[in-house]
């Protein structure tokens, strides 16, 4: 399969809210925004994200078709990635893919990630991509409802 990426379209966008709603992948991803289905509240987060210059933001493509999205935001000192995949094309390897590009288009390190430690998935994707756990947090998982674990992950310079 080919992965790329490549900078966010606006017709990506509706792709991304129907993934980022899915309740399925919300709940693995836990950390999410207050409610996933609220579409004003995504296109305002979107908008924000698009215009910040500091936010390394891209569409991850899988043999041509738009298949998730690959990120990097944060202040200078506290970098931090993000990537959602269409739950549809998990278990691919498209996240790893498209991580490992993702690291080359943006050098700097460190850089840090957070998963819920239940999330297996992310937690193989980022281990792939040379990232190690270096912490452990609790934080309230809006798709959960409830106080959730979490690893901290580290990518080191």
């Amino acid at each position: 399969m080919d992965v790329s990426l490549r900078q966010v379209r606006d017709g990506d966008l509706p792709l991304f809210f129907d993934w980022m709603s899915d309740p399925v992948a919300v709940h693995a991803a836990a950390f999410t925004s207050e409610d996933p289905a609220d579409r004003h509240a995504f296109d305002a987060h979107w908008a924000r994200i698009l215009a910040d210059p500091a936010v390394v933001m891209r569409t991850v493509l899988a043999d041509g078709a738009v298949a998730g999205s690959a990120g990097v935001y944060g202040p200078p000192d506290d970098r931090e990635v993000t990537y959602w995949i269409d739950r549809a094309r998990w278990g691919r390897g498209i996240a790893t893919t498209a991580l490992a590009a993702l690291l080359v288009a943006v050098p700097e390190r460190p850089l840090y990630a957070r998963a819920a430690a239940d999330n297996a998935g992310s937690r193989r994707v980022l281990e792939k991509c040379g990232f190690t756990v270096t912490g452990k947090d609790r934080g309230y998982a809006n798709a959960r409802g409830e106080e959730t674990a979490e690893l901290v992950f580290t990518l080191p310079g």
